[in-house]
Order: C-alpha cells, then sequence, then structure tokens
C-alpha cells in the first residue's frame, strides 16, 4: 500500500469528513448533479465474491460501468484462494492488473490482509464484523426523505449482529443517537460500545425493543440468520424484537423504516410494515448503487 491509497474497510478508520463528502457525492449522483462524465475510465475493478450476493454483485458492477470502467468478477471457484493460494499473494498480484478491488468475505482478518498487500484501494463489500457499504446507502435514503441525520434518533431491533456493528460505527461518525435491543444472548460486542463511547458517541444498549424505538426517527432491523448460521434457535430468542405495526407505532409520527436485505416476512419483520408506506427499503437497495459510485470515485481519484 501507498501512501496516497484510499480503503474504504470500515467506517470508524474514515473521518466524519471525508463520510460526508461521500455521502454528498453519492447524492449528486443520484440527482444527475455531479458533473462527473466517466471519471473512471480506463479503470478496472476486481470484485471477490467469497460469499453469495445479489445487490452487491449489481449495484458495484452498474456502478463502475457508469463511471466509465471496467469489471472483472471472481468467485470463489475462480481464484487459486479455494486451492490454498494466500490472501496476501493474491492482493500482489491483482494489484498489477486492476486499480480497485472490492472483496465480500467471511473474517475481517481476510480484507485486513487484502489491504495490508493490496498497492490498489481496497472495499469492503462485507464481512462477518461490518458492511460498511450498506450503512451509505441507508445514511443516503434517510436523508432523502428525512432529512440530516444528525441528531436524530435511530432505533435497532433484533440481533447485535454485523449491520448492528456498522449502525454502531455509523452513529459516531454522523452524530446522531442509537437505541439497540437484542436479546442478552445476541448483544454486540462489547468493545464496539466502548469504542462509541470513547469517540463521543451516543449508543445506548437495551433488551426492550418498545423502550428502544420510543422518540425514534428511524426503525431498523436484519435477518435473524445470517449467510452461513444454522442456529434454528435464534428464531424463538428473537421473535419478541419482530418489527410490527404495533412496534412502529411506539416510535414517532414520522418514523421510517430500513432493512438491509433480503428480509424474511413474518420473521424479523411483518410484511405491513416492509411493504407499507413507512419503509425505504427500495430506496434503500437502490442507494447502493449511488453511494458506491461514489466511494469508487472517492477510492480513485
Amino acid at each position: 500500500m501507498t501512501a496516497r491509497t484510499r480503503h474504504f474497510l470500515d467506517l470508524d478508520a474514515i473521518d466524519a469528513a471525508e463520510l460526508r463528502v461521500i455521502i454528498d457525492a453519492a447524492a449528486a449522483m443520484k440527482r444527475g448533479e455531479s458533473g462527473l462524465n466517466k471519471p473512471l475510465e480506463g479503470k478496472f475493478l476486481a470484485m471477490i465474491f467469497e460469499k453469495q450476493s445479489t445487490r452487491t454483485r449489481v449495484s458495484f458492477e452498474v456502478a463502475m460501468k457508469q463511471l466509465g470502467g471496467e469489471v472483472v468478477v471472481l468467485n470463489s471457484n475462480d481464484l487459486q484462494l479455494g486451492r490454498g493460494e494466500s490472501v496476501a499473494d493474491t492482493a500482489r498480484v491483482l494489484s498489477r492488473y486492476v486499480d480497485c478491488i472490492m472483496m465480500r468475505t467471511y473474517g475481517s482478518e481476510r480484507i485486513a490482509e487484502m489491504a495490508d498487500y493490496a498497492s490498489v484501494p481496497v472495499i469492503n463489500g462485507l464481512t462477518d464484523s461490518t458492511p460498511p457499504c450498506q450503512l451509505m446507502a441507508d445514511v443516503l435514503a434517510f436523508e432523502e426523505h428525512r432529512g440530516p441525520i444528525k441528531g436524530r434518533t435511530v432505533a435497532w431491533s433484533g440481533d447485535g449482529n454485523n449491520m448492528a456493528a456498522s449502525w454502531i460505527h455509523a452513529s459516531v461518525k454522523f452524530g446522531f443517537k442509537l437505541k439497540i435491543a437484542t436479546p442478552p444472548e445476541l448483544s454486540p460486542d462489547p468493545a464496539l460500545l466502548t469504542w462509541a463511547d470513547k469517540n463521543g458517541g451516543s449508543v445506548e444498549l437495551m433488551h426492550d425493543p418498545r423502550a428502544a424505538v420510543a422518540g425514534a426517527d428511524c426503525v431498523v432491523t436484519d435477518a435473524w440468520v445470517s449467510m452461513g448460521d444454522n442456529e434454528a434457535s435464534r428464531h424463538n430468542m428473537l421473535a419478541p424484537f419482530r418489527v410490527d405495526a404495533t412496534l412502529m407505532g411506539a416510535a414517532k409520527e414520522n418514523v421510517v423504516f430500513l432493512h438491509c436485505l433480503p428480509a424474511h416476512r413474518g420473521e424479523e419483520v411483518t410484511a405491513d410494515v416492509i411493504d407499507g408506506p413507512q419503509s425505504l427499503v427500495w430506496d434503500e437497495a437502490e442507494n447502493r448503487l449511488h453511494s458506491q459510485k461514489a466511494i469508487l470515485a472517492w477510492c480513485l481519484q
């Protein structure tokens, strides 16, 4: 990595001012007001998928092509990674061929190793620890409909998983209050809460979803069983945290609902909420395209 290489690995590793630049650029791109015309022409993005993907795959590929660049898609079966080649060696080789690497993988140590040994920008498309690109789309969706997120209250109800971790990072970087309701056994990593507290965040952990949504401007949840999990017992544990019309009714009158998808109607959220007027999930999904265009431009320009 050179001193000028800009990785997009996690929100906590990027200055708040830089994240705001990316959000504002994404909003301008969505409105067609960016003034950019194929700024990444001649650039190549390698996308590594060690996990299946719909939104990440399509949004990054379309984003790169709309910016004038090209994409090389690599799945586990396409790479020598699946045959024992190290992440470090893969990073060194790909850096000789492409201008940027996006990786969707399992452990966060894999994306960190990729960034350590790559001489081009590396983007975290998702790990078991965090999905930072998703949060940029989420913040953009909220601000499109409700104005600046700074000073607002966001409530999380469900598993304290990787999505919850990135919401903790975002709450500090974008200056909003976050109330997290989870079963005690599925609480976020205490180190995340300590980090938020040390960095001036306002993050409150509780185990009552109604208390969490009280006064909330936005309610967020995620699937109860993440990709690779086989824990059917989670359903019984998380049933009281299901987001339904009653829970939404305990929040502010103009509350909005977010979910990164894929969703399981009747599990973490009821159909009347995700398909109802309070839901921003389709704008949120579309915003993966615009926010990732802005991330790519930030990394490569």
